[in-house]
């Protein structure tokens, strides 16, 4: 399995957003969806505001794979599962990272629903 880079890391870590295409049953990609991003370590994870009721979260579900752009750097990825024991560490990075908007405004990605529709993604080349 490929692994970010240090750049690719920063950048897309310190990106506000991110754009993230989840592919189809016949492996083209659906329309771009923009969402906040955090990095945690050498990780970078997203998380859906309607949980995993969420359209474009149940897309990743189809084929577990897609392409994300942030800051310049794209990559096909893999839509893969999150370590809960991390969710506190997430929630500090999206808390700190996105404090400007207000608590309600983050709060939306800080809950139980939200912690469950928590996507890793890993980089496929």
């Amino acid at each position: 399995m490929a692994a970010w880079t240090s750049d690719e890391l920063d950048r897309i870590g310190d990106a506000t957003e991110l754009d993230l295409q989840s592919a189809r049953d016949d492996g083209t990609l659906r329309d771009p969806v923009t969402m906040w991003v955090v990095r945690v370590g050498d990780e970078v994870f997203v998380r859906s505001m309607n949980g995993p009721d969420g359209a474009w979260y149940r897309g990743t579900q189809t084929r577990r794979q897609g392409r994300v752009t942030a800051d310049g750097v794209t990559k096909d990825v893999a839509f893969d599962d999150t370590d809960h024991d991390l969710d506190a560490d997430i929630d500090e990075v999206y808390r700190t990272k996105y404090q400007r908007y207000g608590a309600n405004i983050v709060g939306g990605v800080v809950n139980s629903a939200s912690r469950e529709a928590t996507i890793k993604l890993t980089p496929r080349s």
